[in-house]
């Protein structure tokens, strides 16, 4: 028997956006940030511009939420290319993935207020 195991979809967590040339951007993945899978949230760099998934424990502006990756990306050897959603759109939080730091609930609600604090927001909803 053959098991299909299949890989997490933007579906899985985006459940509106403005439009796709407003609430996208173009973004790079700094290397070493390894496989980043889509609804990640990802945070700025402040001296590069270059994202990587957001983490409490951060101190160069990355700890601050800045867009969710729509679809996967592989940056653990080298800087790669990415689409985000930058603002103006709707999610559900159970779709989301952070940074390996990030494991409570208090932490998680400040990511998404952050999110909310984009101009215009990425909205985190409970359910579809």
């Amino acid at each position: 028997m053959v098991t299909l195991t299949e890989g997490r979809y933007a579906s899985d967590w985006l459940k509106r956006e403005a439009d796709s040339l407003f609430s996208r951007e173009e973004a790079v993945i700094v290397s070493g940030a390894g496989v980043v899978v889509s609804g990640t949230v990802v945070g700025k760099i402040t001296a590069s511009g270059k994202y990587t998934p957001v983490t409490v424990a951060a101190v160069d502006g990355s700890e601050d939420a800045a867009g969710i990756v729509m679809w996967d990306v592989d940056a653990t050897s080298a800087d790669a290319p990415a689409v985000i959603i930058a603002r103006d759109a709707i999610v559900v939080h159970q779709g989301l993935k952070y940074g390996a730091d990030v494991d409570t609930s208090g932490e998680r609600a400040a990511i998404h207020t952050a999110l909310g604090a984009l101009n215009p927001p990425i909205l985190v909803r409970e359910g579809a």
